[in-house]
């Protein structure tokens, strides 16, 4: 599951990243990326979910490792700029969904 589910945060951070490059889908070879990243992206989560993952937890581990992978490589890459408010926006995303993953974990013990 959780394999599968790395697959799809790859695949739409790959996509992200390729649809700034796109400069609004009139480059191809980004373009392309781009739609094939969300597809695969979108493929891949569904296969974490047919093996069982919970959808709100995994849902919510694709869209906070996103949101901080894309943030990261935004700053590393492409010159953008995080302010403290925003990487503690991000903490509490990834805290959030830590909390789900908890919370679930201790609902079935």
């Amino acid at each position: 599951m959780w394999g599968w589910l790395a697959l799809a945060i790859g695949a739409e951070v790959t996509a992200t990243m390729s649809l700034r490059a796109s400069q609004g889908f009139s480059r191809l070879l980004p373009s392309l990326v781009t739609v094939a990243g969300y597809g695969l992206a979108f493929w891949a989560l569904a296969q974490a979910l047919t093996r069982g993952m919970a959808l709100g937890v995994a849902y919510g581990v694709w869209a906070a490792a996103g949101v901080a992978i894309v943030a990261l490589l935004g700053v590393l890459f492409l010159g953008e700029s995080l302010t403290w408010v925003q990487v503690g926006g991000i903490v509490l995303v990834i805290g959030g969904v830590l909390a789900l993953e908890m919370g679930g974990s201790a609902a079935h013990a």
